[in-house]
């Protein structure tokens, strides 16, 4: 099952090549996206139904929604943390149906998110998607959250590298295709130009944890406080008999009503962020005046994780 799905993310990749980019006065959001979306979300029944057995077929009508919310918004050509989440929920569903088993978690991850990974980036490039809801320098990458998870994961109990290395040259070219997280960074330096501190500060900052279970910890922190309990992320997520929406019998705690934040990432990665950069040395901070890339390894104290008040529950 695992080559079948990557079998259809192929053939979306070719669909990329069938539908080139138009010409537009627009420099962003090329309308082109809106015709490979088309084709997408009209073949995914018969895309699934290809790989899927005949007794699974009524679970199809879930599935192509979660599959063909993965790939960005049609409209505003644009694409978030919300669309990454769909096909998460896409994979979800799979595991539910017993389509994928616990013996294929490693497979799923690395060769198959990995595959999705490389296509939406393809979209992002090839009709210049917009990110959706994205701080700017303040987020943790324009378009992606979730391999930043995952790869931070690969390097826990692993004596490879340390975080404060992952900015480095040698090792982004040298364990990029090996390692999500790194090859995460490598992209990131492709399509954004100037020192990495100053285009991705939170990286920057996070390089300054010192091992890479409280990178990871504190990665799933920031996803649950700046994705799973944000209402415009949630409110686009959609439910049904495979992934069900229990209500809560009783309510134990009232949300938050929407704001603008005193400062970006002000729920769950201000701890994480400040307290890394204050382990910094000055010598490292000199270094934002160097060649960027050319970021030395640092020694840096231990840092701690904690969400602000209104982002925990009572």
């Amino acid at each position: 099952m695992t080559q079948g799905i990557l079998n259809l993310l192929s053939t979306l990749d070719e669909w990329i090549d069938q539908t080139p980019p138009i010409e537009q006065p627009q420099r962003f959001g090329n309308k082109a996206f809106a015709l490979w979306y088309q084709k997408c979300k009209e073949n995914s029944s018969k895309l699934l139904e290809d790989i899927l057995p005949r007794e699974l077929h009524p679970a199809i009508v879930e599935l192509k929604e979660y599959l063909t919310e993965s790939f960005g918004n049609s409209t505003r050509i644009d694409y978030g943390t919300g669309h990454e989440m769909s096909f998460c929920m896409f994979l979800c569903c799979l595991f539910k149906l017993r389509i994928f088993q616990e013996k294929d978690s490693i497979a799923v991850v690395t060769r198959v998110f990995n595959k999705y990974l490389n296509l939406v980036r393809k979209l992002q490039k090839t009709y210049r998607m917009e990110p959706a809801g994205s701080h700017g320098v303040w987020s943790l990458d324009d378009y992606q959250f979730v391999p930043f998870i995952w790869g931070s994961a690969q390097f826990i109990g692993k004596p490879i590298i340390e975080p404060s290395m992952f900015l480095q040259d040698e090792i982004v070219n040298k364990l990029h295709q090996e390692y999500m997280f790194i090859g995460c960074i490598k992209y990131i330096t492709e399509v954004k130009t100037g020192h990495f501190a100053e285009h991705s500060n939170q990286l920057w900052n996070i390089s300054g944890l010192t091992t890479w279970t409280k990178v990871n910890q504190g990665l799933i922190k920031m996803y649950d406080g700046e994705v799973l309990r944000k209402f415009p992320v949630i409110q686009h997520v959609l439910f049904g008999s495979i992934l069900r929406f229990q209500a809560c019998e009783k309510a134990k705690f009232a949300l938050p009503m929407q704001r603008k934040p005193s400062a970006p990432f002000s729920v769950s990665t201000s701890q994480l962020t400040r307290e890394a950069v204050l382990s910094r040395s000055q010598s490292d901070a000199d270094a934002l005046n160097k060649k960027p890339g050319n970021i030395p390894p640092v020694s840096v104290n231990e840092a701690r994780v904690s969400k602000s008040p209104d982002s925990q529950i009572n």
